[in-house]
């Protein structure tokens, strides 16, 4: 591949061409490059300052100089070449040395995390942040909001759509568990016996909601962001064969496969979201289904007990994969596996797709009055798809007034470009009525 071109200062439209490659780059390889700096500094707050140090020098590079042949890996060099300095800098130079093992002029860069994999010290930089941003040091939603913003690159606004919580919350949450990572010396490490168990949930909890925000993205003009769909469902599967008797572990690997199998589907040829029910089914991953269906075996074989959450959401997407029709899905089975999630796991959000599941199992009546009884419930007053789903059952019902009023508050309510003219369009099908 030839290298690009320099770009013309004086052609604006160049420019910002440029400028908007170093912020997709960035998006997508900021993760990687905090990683393998935190691995370097053991610092996670410091490696993402280093990080966006790199995406300041690209930001006056590449619109001047052009675009590098690999631009991700000219991320990654900037930022360690900046590690390397500032712990040049520091006065325990020797002792930092020492701790990373190795002479960092003179080494040659680390292998490939492939080379080194290990069952029981998986040499893995994303994996290695995962477990260090959940330490049990930090409360549950500090773990959660540090990691998607480290690991996930999510702003702010993005993960206090996740949370569902103000942005103050999460802005605090996120300087505060910086701050006590860097002052409790928290070792940047894949721990192993009771640590590593201690904090497997917080680590699938982050899994699943990184997933979750490349599978359906809460701002921005994008429905999709394959990336972090991909960050997911490769950690997922690491942790499947670094915990292989952990049945969660499969459940949630089962649950990421059969979603990214329907990927594909999910968007039209401009990108715009297409419903499940008006999905080409046929364009569904038969292979990731069926990595999925070996995972629910795995998370069955080895559980003990009751199923978890994680493995009750991958069976009831399983009901749909198995389903080559949206007439066929067995929403009766759909519904009872989601009453035992919400004894499981209890929470508005459950309660709320279950409603959707009674609605297709027993008639929109039945469904509208669990919706209604979720009015009241403070996690949802701003969350869109409260709207979303009573305009549904509302237009099923002939309440077609009612039903565009819902969905013209769920548009309002909606950060995604891409979901905010779905819903505007199901407004407008509801004002032209039968």
């Amino acid at each position: 591949m030839e290298p690009q071109p320099a770009i013309d200062p004086y052609d604006s439209a160049a420019a910002a061409d440029a400028r908007r490659t170093v912020e997709t780059v960035f998006r997508i390889e900021a993760p990687r490059v905090i990683a393998a700096v935190a691995r370097l500094v053991r610092d996670v707050g410091i490696a993402e300052e280093l990080a966006q140090d790199a995406l300041v020098a690209a930001l006056e590079q590449w619109p001047r100089d052009g675009v590098p042949d690999n631009p991700g890996a000219w991320l990654m060099a900037t930022a360690r070449h900046r590690a390397v300095d500032l712990i040049r800098r520091r006065e325990n130079y020797a002792r930092k040395l020492a701790e990373i093992g190795r002479d960092l002029e003179t080494t040659a860069p680390p292998q490939e995390p492939s080379a080194l994999y290990d069952p029981d010290d998986i040499d893995d930089d994303l994996l290695r942040l995962v477990f260090t941003t959940c330490h049990p040091v930090l409360s549950p939603e500090a773990r959660t909001a540090l990691t998607l913003r480290l690991l996930g690159g999510l702003t702010t606004p993005e993960i206090a759509r996740a949370f569902l919580v103000p942005e103050a919350t999460v802005a605090q949450r996120i300087v505060r568990a910086k701050r006590t990572l860097a002052t409790k010396n928290i070792a940047f490490e894949v721990p192993y016996g009771p640590d590593r168990e201690a904090r497997l949930g917080s680590v699938l909890d982050v899994i699943y909601l990184i997933f979750n925000e490349g599978y359906a993205a809460t701002a921005g003009d994008d429905w999709l962001r394959p990336a972090l769909c991909e960050d997911a469902l490769r950690l997922a599967r690491v942790l499947s064969g670094l915990m292989p008797k952990e049945p969660e572990v499969h459940g949630l690997t089962s649950l990421l496969e059969f979603q990214a199998a329907r990927t594909a589907a999910r968007t039209g040829p401009s990108g715009e979201p297409v419903l499940l029910k008006d999905q080409n089914r046929s364009r569904w991953n038969r292979m990731l289904i069926a990595r999925g269906i070996e995972a629910l075996a795995r998370a069955d074989a080895t559980a003990t007990g009751a199923p978890g959450p994680y493995a009750l959401q991958a069976a009831i997407a399983a009901c749909h994969a198995h389903a080559y029709s949206y007439e066929e899905t067995d929403w009766k089975t759909i519904a009872v596996l989601y009453g035992l999630l919400a004894a499981r796991s209890p929470s508005p959000v459950v309660e709320l797709n279950r409603a959707v599941a009674v609605s297709m199992a027993e008639g929109p009546g039945p469904a509208l009055e669990i919706v209604d009884a979720l009015a009241s419930e403070p996690a949802l007053r701003d969350y869109h798809l409260l709207p979303s789903v009573r305009g549904d059952l509302l237009a099923r019902l002939g309440r077609t007034a009612e039903a565009r009023m819902e969905f013209e508050r769920a548009a309002r309510l909606a950060g995604n470009a891409r979901e905010r003219d779905l819903l505007l369009s199901r407004a407008d099908e509801a004002k032209a009525g039968p």
